[in-house]
């Protein structure tokens, strides 16, 4: 037991150097983070041109953005209410007689207007503005700038929307390039860049800040699987499933005073009788210890166990023999072990993100089709 917490005393935290991650397996993360994968094998040129994941966001909005003025703005209906001479849309019977409307050769209308003045060209036009005076280059500065004009002079308002109104502004499947436009304007105040108000939150570098960047691989990860492994042999992809203890009996407060359980992605496939559940963690995949060598982390060890080991039950033959993987963005590292404890495979693996996209994308398509060779050369003391 003294050994045990010696071990987890002495584990240092030791982030990655964001930096020496190639801004291509930036982009890629941010792809299939916001599910733009279709969009991976575009903009060669601004990825080569960009020197940092800020630039190349406002080059790619700025090109996103040009190609829809080019093809026309996408609009969006307004709900109005106005007195007019005629009728439009609706009568509200209500205001027109409160009002004495008909008397005047009025009527109260409400109608629903089309208009460019829409939440996510709101948005548009917000990130080009914010970002007009937060780049290094001028020549991209006033790119930003005029085409935030642009938009205006279109009809569209400088005023940031909110949150509920993004949300409620869907995006079909046919608006692809208004997708990828919205996204890169999203990353601009959620990913790449830092405000200097004084007493405001910081907006964290995607490359510098570890939870940003955290979440961006995270959400990258459960997206990959989804549109690589989705539909494909019979697999299919789970994201954030919660868990529930095995819990038969109890004291009155025990149930909420249990920690929850909630996987990042778990793959499935019925033909294969197999389950993968996968936690992503961002941070080094081996610790150093007081006593000893290099150690995996006790903590994740106890945390894909019990995610293993509680939800065993006979009517559910595939949780008998489940997988579990801890997965590690890395730098220049590369490792790969499995060990078969209690009837469930555990394996510890890396994805170093410094290598070509290709190799990255060919690693994590590899992830789930553990091979039985690799626990048949293993030894133990």
């Amino acid at each position: 037991m003294e050994a045990l917490q010696a071990e987890q005393v002495a584990e240092p935290h030791a982030p990655l150097v964001y930096d020496k991650i190639p801004l291509r397996n930036v982009w890629l993360l941010f792809l299939y983070a916001s599910g733009l994968a279709q969009f991976q094998d575009r903009f060669e040129a601004e990825i080569e041109e960009s020197p940092d994941f800020k630039s190349l966001i406002a080059r790619l909005l700025c090109h996103a953005t040009e190609k829809r003025l080019r093809r026309n703005l996408s609009f969006g209906y307004q709900r109005r209410h106005d007195d007019l001479r005629r009728v439009r849309g609706r009568i509200d019977i209500l205001q027109s007689v409160t009002r004495d409307l008909f008397r005047r050769g009025e009527v109260a209308c409400r109608f629903d207007e089309l208009t460019l003045d829409t939440p996510r060209n709101r948005l548009v036009l917000a990130a080009l503005e914010f970002l007009s005076s937060r780049l290094e280059s001028a020549d991209l500065s006033h790119r930003c700038r005029t085409l935030a004009h642009a938009l205006g002079r279109a009809g569209v308002r400088n005023i940031m929307p909110s949150r509920t109104e993004i949300a409620a502004d869907q995006i079909a499947r046919h608006e692809g390039d208004d997708r990828l436009m919205v996204s890169l304007a999203k990353a601009v105040f959620e990913l790449v860049l830092p405000t200097e108000q004084e007493g405001m939150r910081t907006i964290l570098r995607a490359q510098r800040e570890e939870t940003k960047f955290r979440k961006l691989f995270e959400k990258a990860v459960g997206n990959f699987f989804a549109v690589e492994l989705g539909n494909e042999d019979g697999w299919r992809v789970l994201p954030g499933k919660k868990l529930s203890w095995p819990v038969t009996s109890g004291s009155p407060k025990m149930s909420s005073y249990l920690p929850g359980m909630i996987t990042d992605i778990i793959l499935e496939n019925v033909q294969m009788e197999r389950r993968v559940i996968i936690d992503t963690k961002f941070t080094d995949v081996l610790t150093k210890p007081q006593f000893g060598g290099d150690r995996f982390k006790t903590g994740h060890i106890y945390q894909l166990y019990a995610y293993l080991r509680s939800q065993e039950r006979l009517e559910d033959p595939m949780s008998l023999c489940s997988d579990g993987i801890l997965l590690y963005p890395s730098i220049g590292v590369d490792v790969d072990e499995t060990a078969l404890i209690q009837g469930h495979r555990i394996r510890f693996v890396t994805i170093d993100l410094t290598q070509k996209s290709a190799t990255v994308v060919k690693k994590l398509k590899e992830i789930p089709m553990v091979s039985s060779r690799l626990l048949s050369s293993a030894t133990y003391a």
